[in-house]
């Protein structure tokens, strides 16, 4: 297999996995019970999980669909990386460590995979690391 075939497979495999955990679970769950109390859980006001749920099935579908232009995507990526941390440190302020605190974590890592892939499949684009 050559490099450029493995690390389209790369790319794509994490950036779906992205777009299930972001965009498609969102949006099938975010009106649960569960839902609601896990917003409430953590303190935030229950608009803030439509919210977010929004900016998550958006974030997720600009990332899948390779169309877009790339530096919607690089904003994209930076907002799931927000997403990410700050649900780390909402689940570890308010449960401490486990695992509901590390999986923003690993989701995180995912996310990264995706970001350095599809850097590797666009290398004309400038990547915020780049910047400056």
């Amino acid at each position: 297999m050559d490099a450029t075939k493995r690390d389209k497979i790369i790319f794509w495999t994490a950036t779906t996995l992205i777009f299930l955990f972001e965009g498609v679970m969102p949006a099938l769950t975010s009106q649960t019970e569960l839902a609601k109390e896990g917003i409430h859980h953590l303190g935030y006001p229950a608009y803030f999980g439509l919210t977010l749920v929004v900016f998550k099935i958006g974030g997720s579908l600009i990332i899948m669909i390779p169309q877009l232009p790339k530096g919607l995507k690089e904003w994209a990526y930076a907002g799931f990386t927000f997403d990410f941390i700050f649900a780390f440190i909402s689940h570890y302020v308010v449960d401490g460590m486990g695992f509901q605190t590390i999986f923003p974590l690993i989701i995180l890592a995912i996310l990264m995979v995706s970001y350095v892939y599809f850097h590797k499949l666009n290398p004309t684009l400038k990547s915020f690391q780049s910047i400056g």
